[in-house]
């Protein structure tokens, strides 16, 4: 059974402070489902999925830096507002690069979640994926062990997120700064999901609790 349609996937409250525990529930919103994709298999998907990592990479700058601008407190309460906005444009990225490769029929949310997060929480998302050269094989998570990642990553990112606040305090350099950011950051999701598509994936029939 999907994992989809095993998990609660209440999403915070926008203005809620970016805690863990916000934090993984916001990450269990984003990977209870697999976005839809207009692209088509292409006979260059690497060259192809870079284009599209640059628009979504672009795009989630601007997005990042346009909820950085509210200064002072009234910015603390765009933090996670931001984060889910910049993984939901992560998100649809994924799934158009696996479209790309041919492999958006068999994308499931543990290969999202890996790629949006092996770069900033690798030990989060560790029971995931397992890499052996290029061939890559996929766990199938139970709803308990999608808790405990979305707990394990939550944690890690609340670092980010502190930092976040901080720029808050300086809006303009703070929304330059997350901007830079949210494109760096952009590109890594993109350059692992890449990474993952380009080889053999094989998905694991047996739920992993």
């Amino acid at each position: 059974m999907a994992i989809h349609n095993r998990l609660n996937t209440t999403v915070p409250a926008e203005g809620a402070t970016a805690d863990p525990s916000f934090l993984g529930q916001a990450i269990l919103s984003l990977v209870g489902k697999v976005s839809a994709s207009k692209k088509l298999p292409s006979e260059t998907p690497t060259e192809d999925a870079r284009r599209a990592a640059k628009a979504a990479a672009t795009k989630a700058a601007l997005a990042a830096g346009a909820l950085a601008l509210p200064p002072g407190v009234l910015g603390w309460l765009t933090i996670l507002p931001e984060m889910m906005g910049v993984w939901k444009i992560q998100r649809q990225m994924v799934a158009d690069i696996a479209a790309l490769y041919g492999k958006h029929a068999t994308l499931t949310p543990e290969q999202v979640v890996y790629c949006l997060f092996q770069h900033t929480a690798a030990q989060g998302v560790r029971d995931l994926v397992v890499r052996v050269g290029q061939r890559t094989l996929v766990r199938r998570a139970s709803p308990l062990l999608i808790r405990t990642i979305t707990r394990r990553v939550g944690a890690k990112l609340a670092q980010r997120a502190a930092g976040k606040g901080l720029a808050r305090w300086l809006p303009v350099l703070g929304a330059l700064g997350m901007s830079a950011y949210a494109y760096a950051d952009t590109a890594q999701v993109a350059a692992t999901a890449i990474d993952l598509f380009e080889g053999v994936i094989e998905v694991d029939a047996v739920v992993v609790d």
